[in-house]
């Protein structure tokens, strides 16, 4: 069932099409509230294996994470790639957002602390939604 997936296709598009053939036959959460609750059992994994187990289980909880992801992108019919490439170019915008705001005082990020960049985030957010 899985054979013809293409090994060279970028790594959430193949999970989701690795995820259809498996659905095919029924392998498959019958709505989006399982895979939700999936992730909270994976995303719990992560935690534990980055708190009492090594990097490569740490890697793999991780894997095991963003395959899930995948699978709740299929559930809701939404492209994984699409979806996290818009989220590169807000994160972009609004760090250089961050970076305008500081030149206009300047200054530069590695000058600020967290709690400054924060809320010249939301400031950002905040102009993108007006």
């Amino acid at each position: 069932m899985l054979d013809g997936v293409a090994l060279g296709l970028p790594a959430l598009t193949r999970a989701v099409k690795l995820q259809n053939r498996a659905a095919r036959v029924g392998f498959d959460w019958p709505g989006v509230g399982d895979v939700l609750d999936k992730l909270v059992e994976e995303t719990a994994e992560v935690v534990e294996a980055r708190d009492h187990l090594g990097k490569e289980a740490l890697t793999e909880e991780f894997g095991d994470l963003m395959f899930v992801m995948a699978n709740l992108a299929r559930h809701l019919e939404i492209d994984p790639e699409e979806a996290l490439r818009a989220a590169n170019t807000k994160f972009t915008r609004r760090f250089g957002a961050i970076e305008a705001a500081l030149a206009a005082q300047g200054r530069r990020p590695e000058d600020s602390d967290l709690a400054e960049m924060d809320a010249l985030w939301d400031a950002a957010k905040a102009a993108e939604r007006a």
